[in-house]
């Protein structure tokens, strides 16, 4: 039997470059522009950015969560609609929040078992989009008579007259809601909040952070070198995120009523906001980009993903992965340099804060013996979170790489720790290493 050889130099995959639409408020500019449309727009402003021939790119792997039911492979519909090489391989990826990160990290995986040298990743969803359905009870009596070749005006007369118009025909409407516990996510988290004994002072303090800094970065201009501008099919041109409120307050915030529980302590300011939008990254396998002449602005070191009973903390999740990443890269937090959390709601932050350091929580959750230490609320997020700058789930992940790797070649910094909590118990987070 013949030996297969080992390559025993590794491939190092890198982020060569990203970008991302503005981060829209659902049902606002956005709203004609479905998640194929956001996708296709952020595609073609990376290729823009960066010149490289088209046949260079293998494939795109692309995350989304909200996706349609017409049309579920959206990375494929992105190759065509961006007009790249029939020949590029489209895989779309759903992993709820955690998506965009998910694909990036399977294209990472990629190039680094030498599957392939060039691929886009990332990911996009339009909330505004999200497909209205139909009660089930008007399916269930109109299916007989319109899918039957043989139906006559009478057997239609007669379903009408089956037909009940607030049961049969009143759409249902879509809600974040866990279909094995019933819960909203924000009712979860409201459960996590309560449990964990985070006041809503602490929440609306770190709403506030959010907004300010994503606000800097904003009048800056730091936030430029990610956006590409979208001309709306409505002739209108939006270059910037418009959840963001640089004049709020502690003190304006205190004035909101609890959004998912009646004595809570989660409102509309401490939880992000339904969001459209898109993100897609460049990656290249390290000796390609070099040979291109192209500068890489990080790579992956680690990254995990995991899962916990929705019926205990749903969102806890990067409380576990987060360690793990640290771990698999054999690192410590004071190795890292940036730390970027998705902020899904303020609540779920601080209580996912809260447990990294609780030493039980790391023996009996991580497997770890002791906790990896504390993180404080203010040496997150540096440039503001989805709190600030909105959630199109699918996204978010690719958001965050970019905003990360742009940070590090910028700073000089050597590395960046990620975490993202999702629906369903899930999570997944990352390392960043310098190149």
């Amino acid at each position: 039997m013949s030996k297969i050889k080992k390559n025993s130099k590794k491939t190092r995959a890198v982020i060569v470059g990203g970008i991302r639409t503005p981060f829209l408020r659902s049902f606002g500019d956005f709203i004609r522009l479905d998640t194929i449309a956001l996708g296709t727009i952020a595609v073609k402003g990376l290729l823009q950015k960066i010149p490289i021939n088209w046949k260079e790119i293998e494939g795109l792997v692309w995350g989304g969560v909200v996706i349609p039911s017409d049309t579920p492979n959206i990375a494929r519909e992105i190759v065509f609609d961006t007009g790249l090489p029939p020949s590029v391989d489209g895989l779309t990826v759903s992993r709820v929040c955690p998506s965009g990160l998910n694909a990036i990290t399977i294209a990472v995986s990629a190039i680094e078992r030498g599957d392939a040298d060039v691929m886009i990743a990332g990911g996009s969803d339009s909330l505004s989009n999200a497909e209205v359905h139909l009660p089930n009870s008007f399916v269930h009596k109109a299916a007989p008579v319109v899918l039957n070749s043989k139906s006559t005006v009478k057997d239609y007369f007669r379903l009408l007259k089956n037909i009940n118009f607030r049961k049969d025909i009143i759409p249902s409407r879509p809600s974040i809601r866990e279909r094995t516990t019933g819960e909203l996510m924000g009712e979860s988290a409201e459960k996590m909040a309560s449990r964990n004994n985070i006041t809503r002072e602490a929440q609306d303090k770190l709403a506030v952070q959010s907004h300010m800094r994503a606000a800097k970065a904003i009048e800056t201009g730091r936030f430029a070198m990610e956006i590409v501008p979208v001309d709306t099919p409505d002739g209108k041109r939006v270059q910037t995120d418009n959840i963001v409120r640089g004049d709020t307050s502690i003190e304006k915030m205190a004035k909101l009523k609890p959004a998912f529980a009646k004595n809570g302590t989660l409102t509309a300011a401490n939880s992000s906001a339904l969001t459209d939008g898109a993100s897609a990254v460049l990656i290249m396998n390290e000796e390609k980009a070099k040979s291109l002449g192209l500068e890489p602005l990080a790579a992956f070191r680690s990254w995990s993903y995991g899962a916990v009973d929705p019926n205990d903390q749903l969102l806890i999740g990067p409380a576990i992965t987060m360690p793990k990443a640290l771990e698999k890269a054999g690192m410590s937090l004071k190795d890292i340099d940036l730390i970027d959390i998705h902020e899904a709601f303020a609540a779920q932050v601080l209580c996912v804060l809260k447990m990294i350091e609780n030493d039980r929580f790391a023996q009996t959750r991580v497997g770890l013996k002791k906790a990896i230490g504390e993180i404080k609320p203010e040496s997150i997020n540096i440039h503001g979170g989805s709190i600030a700058l909105g959630h199109p789930f699918g996204a978010t992940g690719g958001r965050m790489v970019i905003t990360m790797a742009n940070e590090m070649k910028l700073t000089g910094k050597a590395s960046a720790l990620l975490g993202i909590c999702g629906a369903g118990g899930l999570s997944g987070s990352a390392v960043l290493e310098a190149v």
